[in-house]
């Protein structure tokens, strides 16, 4: 069995960057409850977890830099030191540094540049407040040498380890060699021997299995718990014995820890086999397993397949007129559709990882301005598509640095205005229509409404006399003429890269909208889909051309009688129980030749507030569709997202409602030469 340990390493830095968020998120817990003992104990295994990791990689600098945060954690844990902001800074601050070393050392096996290397020696200094004095008084009391269960002592120890691995190592995915050059980090090797007398003959030698063992004399100030935590990694595949000698009278000295207390007195042998360490990590779940994403995003694409090869299927079976044969087909699309949602949930995460790692960005940047702001998370736990994920990071983060930035203002304005110093920036997510809503609120000074209009009407966006919703005015900074500085007055700034916000948000197949009160504060809304990658669809039909419709914004379908059919073509809109329905004939918008048929039907659309009928000929019914990109000579192409391959192998497009209900209203304000006025689409 061969270890690849370029995967191995790539694992560590997945982990450790994973390790690192931890470290973060408790440290800011802790910043807020300092007597938090669980948040404290969560830093110190992160960073003991990526130390012991890094060591197994022979990741030097990592693991100097590591060992030196950990012993003041090890401290913070016993009471030595005490939280404080100071501390909490510093130790934040750690965390970046282990991130740059983990980045450049372990994934390009590069060197810090010089500017780095300042930065870390800036933050030893800093550590070094924290750490033991590494001076002791000339005679050390026995008591103190017998007693040694924390992660390191002051006086420097000659100390013997003997070492027996067991055959399993290789097949486990351990370095031998590897524990030797973790020990140089903790002190200096003085002498190794290599014991080969366990080598079994020739003949029934395998080179897999390990016959290894080291007698090895370590001097380091180290102690006997940092390391017995060196073989945690090991602790069911190796023996180790650990004695500390006293150098000045040249005999061993016991060293005693909590698990051996009642022990006779003596040398001390552990075996790492029989008895934990103090600090041994939690074990991993073992009910969960690490997946490659591109492997992931290749069974979507096959599953996708499978769903069309699945309803060319049940086609072909129809058209056999065989009853056992369409039963049979009928089965298997149900499946199917079984694998598919099951293959899609696996994709699905929780959008609580994004959110948390927002907290060290305000609390930074409140700093950097001089603001108290505190931000509240909830429906951490709303799951939506990884891919959605890691592309509304950005977005996310533009619109909360503007937030803070020209959103939320200083302590002393909000005294003024009667509010009280601190501000509150909220995100929230939560699941709508089969879609997921995020929502970033604030409660600053809002935005200016007459400011807004009068600029949009100065860059002929909007025109003179138009009448317009405060929330159709406030959408107006996402247009690229309001990128400058002087779009709002008492928010200079708010609209600089909104237009960036929106375009990347619409690449995701999603929208955008914004709600101010002045003085009060403002939300920013985003409406995603779970997925980019399956839909399902209602199918609908103008001539031989299908097209596809997201199921979840179809609210009802009605048949249109003769008279309906000529008023509404008269009026443009349909009378709906008595509610004003526009309307948009697909024949006409897609520019289809020929005349519609004897039936016409309307399907009822709702996305978001907005609603509006679509006159098509044909209803098809329902249909779980794989969406496939149009490509860059289609990008361009407004109300249509993407499209589908159907069972027959003809092409469907998928109908994209937001951006088409977008177009209904300017075009219906455009023919009617009347004042701009989107909220013809009726709610």
């Amino acid at each position: 069995m061969s270890i690849n340990l370029d995967q191995a390493l790539q694992t560590f830095i997945v982990e450790a960057h994973e390790l690192l968020q931890v470290m973060e998120q408790s440290l800011l817990q802790l910043e807020t409850e300092p007597a938090d003992q669980g948040a404290i104990g969560a830093i110190f295994r992160a960073a003991h977890t990526i130390k012991g990791s890094a060591g197994l990689f022979g990741l030097t600098p990592v693991v100097g830099f590591t060992h030196i945060v950990e012993d003041v954690l090890d401290r913070l844990r016993d009471g030595s030191v005490a939280v404080d902001a100071t501390l909490i800074a510093v130790l934040l601050k750690c965390g970046d540094h282990m991130l740059e070393l983990i980045n450049v050392v372990a994934s390009r096996g590069e060197t810090l540049p010089p500017a780095a290397l300042e930065r870390e020696a800036a933050l030893r200094e800093a550590l070094s407040r924290y750490q033991a004095p590494t001076h002791l008084p000339e005679t050390v009391p026995q008591s103190i040498q017998t007693v040694d269960a924390g992660a390191g002592t002051s006086a420097e120890l000659l100390w013997h380890i003997s070492l027996r691995f067991g055959v399993e190592v290789f097949r486990n995915g351990m370095d031998p060699l590897s524990f030797l050059r973790y020990l140089e980090t903790l002190g200096q090797i003085t002498q190794v021997t290599t014991l080969t007398e366990t080598i079994p003959a020739l003949d029934s030698w395998d080179p897999e299995s390990c016959y290894l063992g080291f007698e090895i004399d370590l001097r380091s100030t180290a102690g006997h718990a940092t390391l017995n935590e060196v073989f945690d990694f090991v602790r069911d595949d190796c023996e180790v014995s650990i004695e500390a000698i006293h150098e000045a009278s040249d005999r061993a000295v016991s060293v005693a820890s909590e698990w051996d207390a009642q022990a006779e007195q003596g040398p001390l042998t552990a075996s790492v086999q029989r008895l934990p360490a103090a600090s041994e990590p939690k074990t991993r779940d073992g009910n969960y397993v690490r997946v490659n994403a591109d492997k992931l995003d290749e069974l979507i694409n096959l599953v996708g397949e499978l769903v069309i090869a699945s309803a060319g299927a049940s086609l072909l079976a129809r058209s056999c007129h065989n009853d056992p044969l369409q039963e049979a087909t009928s089965t298997v699309s149900g499946l199917v559709e079984e694998i598919l949602d099951g293959a899609l949930h696996l994709r699905m995460v929780p959008i609580g990882d994004t959110f948390n790692r927002f907290r060290r960005v305000v609390r930074d940047i409140s700093q950097e301005l001089g603001k108290d702001i505190e931000l509240t998370i909830s429906g951490a736990e709303t799951e939506m598509d990884k891919t959605v994920v890691e592309k509304i990071g950005d977005p996310l983060m533009h619109l909360l640095r503007n937030a803070m930035d020209h959103g939320i203002e200083s302590a002393d304005a909000r005294r003024a205005a009667g509010k009280a110093g601190k501000g509150h920036l909220s995100l929230n997510a939560y699941h709508d229509s089969g879609s997921i809503v995020i929502e970033i609120a604030d409660d600053g000074n809002g935005l200016n409404r007459e400011r807004i209009l009068e600029k949009a009407q100065e860059r002929g966006l909007v025109a003179s006399g138009a009448v317009l919703s405060d929330q159709e005015i406030y959408n107006l900074i996402f247009e690229p003429g309001f990128s400058t500085a002087e779009a709002v007055t008492n928010l200079s700034g708010r609209g600089v890269g909104m237009d960036v916000v929106k375009r990347n948000i619409t690449l995701l197949r999603g929208t955008v909208d914004l709600d101010s009160r002045p003085g009060q504060g403002t939300v920013v809304r985003i409406r995603l889909p779970l997925t980019l990658a399956i839909i399902n669809g209602f199918l609908v039909g103008i001539d031989t051309s299908t097209y596809v419709i997201p199921l979840d914004m179809v609210q009802e379908c009605i048949e249109l009688d003769v008279h309906q059919r000529q008023s509404s073509r008269d009026q443009g809109y349909l009378d709906l129980r008595g509610e004003v329905l526009p309307l948009v004939d697909l024949r006409e918008h897609f520019s289809h030749e020929g005349s519609a048929g004897r039936r016409q039907n309307v399907v009822v659309v709702r996305y978001a507030e907005h609603k509006a009928g679509l006159v098509v000929d044909d209803l098809l019914g329902e249909f779980q569709t794989v969406i496939k990109p149009l490509g860059k000579l289609f990008g361009a192409l407004r109300g249509i997202s993407g499209s589908t391959i159907l069972g027959s192998g003809a092409v469907a497009l998928i109908l994209d409602i937001p951006a088409l209900l977008n177009q209904i209203v300017q075009l219906e304000a455009r023919t009617a030469q009347a004042p701009y006025s989107p909220t013809v689409v009726a709610r």
